[in-house]
């Protein structure tokens, strides 16, 4: 495995830590990598990979239909364990497992904060918006430990820049005054990920998240606090979460909430995410295997009429209850300096869109 020659011997009483070997200087920097397992019950069974990461601006790539252009990923692999997550090929970019690896080998970027802060200090960044979440997410259960992103989010509210970001956390209410903060200065979009308020497919499909009702509570208190807040319903589910009634009931809690807009998106299964989400409905639900393939048979998206169909009758639910699709804003920028910083090539973490998929808008 790409990681058995990049560790350093850190120190730390309550981790159990890997012996100390030189680091990869052209992957990480000099010593970089430092392996971790705790023993407290929220981590158990779960190994941390401290790196030092060389930057942590990433370009979206040109062919995206994202409208972002940079992200912010402090963390590689997420705890969430969500069986359709359509990042988990990015933890073979660095020869860990996309299946059970990528929910139980973290990657933590531990200087994101501080390299944040350099970058967006230099004289070649134009303050563009930043969009946080998109590959996996910065609120996940590593995050109560580490507290990577309050040092984000003041990095990027001492320079007023844009930014937005995606959970399905409950741990961004501890942020709050961060976020008002920010949102001061500079445009701040939130968005909180509920595709589904079935209890018994979110313990089978979303095993490490909290529960849908947690995520709108979030919704709830940062619309009470004067932070807009939006919802992307995702993903809809073919046969397990798309009856109407699934969606009718899903768009009533997230109107209830307070959501300032509901956004659908269909599940789609990329490379990576496709073979361990099929392996799991073989698992759970065989009689629908023949059903996907059909469905699937084109590639990574469901069929454009099946996608209009659920867009088209969430946003007819959405208009009933009062709420309406998301509107991309115009992000508030600092002067145009001289040139873009270019991302690591190595640690850069693309969104991994294609041409004519289903846009995400988080603004």
């Amino acid at each position: 495995m790409r990681w058995d020659n990049l560790a350093e011997n850190g120190r730390n009483a309550t981790a159990t830590e890997s012996p100390a070997v030189p680091g990869d200087i052209a992957l990480f920097g000099t010593d970089a990598v430092t392996t971790r397992t705790f023993d407290t019950p929220e981590f158990r069974g779960i190994t941390f990979h401290e790196v030092r990461a060389r930057s942590i601006l990433n370009r979206v790539p040109g062919a995206s239909r994202m409208p972002f252009e940079w992200t912010v990923n402090p963390y590689r692999g997420c705890t969430h364990a969500c069986v359709y997550c359509f990042a988990r090929k990015t933890h073979g970019y660095l020869d860990l497992d996309t299946g059970i690896g990528f929910d139980t080998q973290i990657v933590v970027k531990i200087n994101a904060p501080e390299l944040l802060r350099r970058q967006l200090a230099s004289r070649r960044w134009q303050g563009a918006h930043v969009a946080m979440g998109t590959n996996v997410d910065c609120y996940q259960r590593a995050e109560g430990r580490y507290g990577l992103m309050p040092g984000i989010i003041g990095a990027l509210r001492d320079h007023a820049n844009p930014f937005s970001i995606l959970t399905k956390g409950t741990l961004i209410l501890r942020d709050l005054e961060l976020l008002r903060q920010a949102a001061a200065v500079t445009d701040v979009g939130i968005s909180v990920s509920v595709g589904f308020t079935d209890r018994e497919l979110w313990r089978t499909v979303e095993p490490g998240t909290p529960s849908p009702e947690r995520r709108l509570d979030v919704v709830r208190t940062l619309t009470d606090h004067g932070i807009g807040c939006g919802v992307l319903m995702a993903p809809v589910i073919p046969f397990l979460g798309d009856h109407p009634d699934q969606l009718r009931a899903t768009v009533r809690a997230i109107a209830a909430a307070g959501a300032t807009s509901v956004t659908p998106l269909v599940l789609h299964l990329r490379p990576g995410a496709r073979e361990w989400f099929m392996a799991w409905l073989g698992r759970e639900h065989p009689h629908l295997v023949r059903r996907y393939e059909r469905l699937y048979a084109e590639g990574a998206y469901a069929p454009k009429w099946y996608q209009r169909r659920i867009t088209r009758y969430v946003h007819e639910l959405a208009t009933e209850f009062g709420i309406g699709p998301a509107q991309r804003g115009t992000p508030r920028r600092i002067p145009a300096r001289e040139e873009q910083v270019l991302a690591d090539p190595v640690l850069a973490e693309p969104v991994l869109a294609e041409p004519g998929a289903t846009q995400l808008t988080l603004l």
